[in-house]
C-alpha cells in the first residue's frame, strides 16, 4: 500500500533514539533524564506503519519499561488526517531492552500485542517548511485510555508534539479515583531531543 508523505513523515520522525538530557539538568526535580527509543517493526503492513517504544532512566539503561506498539494510521477525519492506535505485548518482559536491541522484535507477531481500545490518538499538521512538518497528537473527546498490568488496572492520558528533531511526550498516569495525574507530564511535557535516526521506512 503507499502512504500519504504526512504518514510517512510522522514515521520517520517518531522512528529514532532521544533524550531529555537539557530538561532534566535544568530541572532535575521535575524531570527524570530517560532514554526513550522507537523502533519501526514490521506490523499490520496493509494499512500503517508501526512503531515499537521502551524507555528507561539514564542510570538504569539495563532497567526499560513501558513497552508499547504504535500504529500510525491514515485517519478517516479531515480535520484530522492520521492517527495512532497503541497497542500492549501480552509479555512485555519477553520484549525488554528491545529499544537498545532490536533483534529482539524479529520474531514479534500481531498475536503477540493486545489491542487497548480507548488508546487513540488523533494527529494534527502544521506544515513549518517544504515538505516539513509539526505534528500535535491528542485524545479525541470522550475516549479513556486504560488496561490492566500486572493485575492492575492502569488509566493514563497520551499525547505528543513531534518535529523532525524533537518529540514532546504529554503522557501521564491518572489516579481513576481523583483523575490527577500521578507521574509523567505533570506539570508539562517532557521535552525529548533526537540522538540518532532509525531506518527509513
Amino acid at each position: 500500500m503507499s502512504f500519504s508523505p504526512q504518514l510517512i513523515a510522522l514515521s520517520e520522525y517518531l522512528a529514532g533514539e532521544f533524550d531529555n538530557r537539557e530538561q532534566a539538568i535544568a530541572e532535575p526535580v521535575w524531570y527524570v533524564h530517560l532514554r526513550l527509543w522507537q523502533r519501526p517493526v514490521n506490523l499490520f503492513p496493509e494499512d500503517s506503519l508501526t512503531l515499537f517504544a521502551e524507555q528507561a532512566n539514564i542510570v538504569n539503561l539495563d532497567q526499560p519499561y513501558r513497552q508499547r506498539i504504535m500504529r500510525l494510521r491514515q485517519g478517516r477525519d479531515s480535520e484530522a488526517p492520521l492517527d495512532v492506535q497503541y497497542y500492549m505485548p501480552k509479555d512485555p518482559t519477553a520484549l525488554k531492552g528491545a529499544g537498545s536491541n532490536p533483534a529482539l522484535l524479529n520474531a514479534l507477531t500481531i498475536d503477540q500485542l493486545d489491542l487497548l481500545p480507548g488508546c487513540i490518538l488523533s494527529v494534527t499538521q502544521d506544515k513549518i517548511a517544504p515538505n516539513r512538518y509539526k505534528f500535535a497528537a491528542s485524545a479525541p473527546p470522550d475516549t479513556c485510555c486504560s488496561f490492566t498490568y500486572l493485575g492492575n488496572t492502569v488509566q493514563v492520558s497520551l499525547g505528543f508534539e513531534v518535529t523532525e528533531a524533537t518529540f514532546h511526550s504529554y503522557d501521564k498516569g491518572i489516579d481513576s479515583a481523583t483523575l490527577k495525574a500521578t507521574w509523567g507530564a505533570i506539570i508539562g511535557p517532557y521535552r525529548y531531543t533526537k540522538r540518532q535516526q532509525y531506518f527509513r521506512f
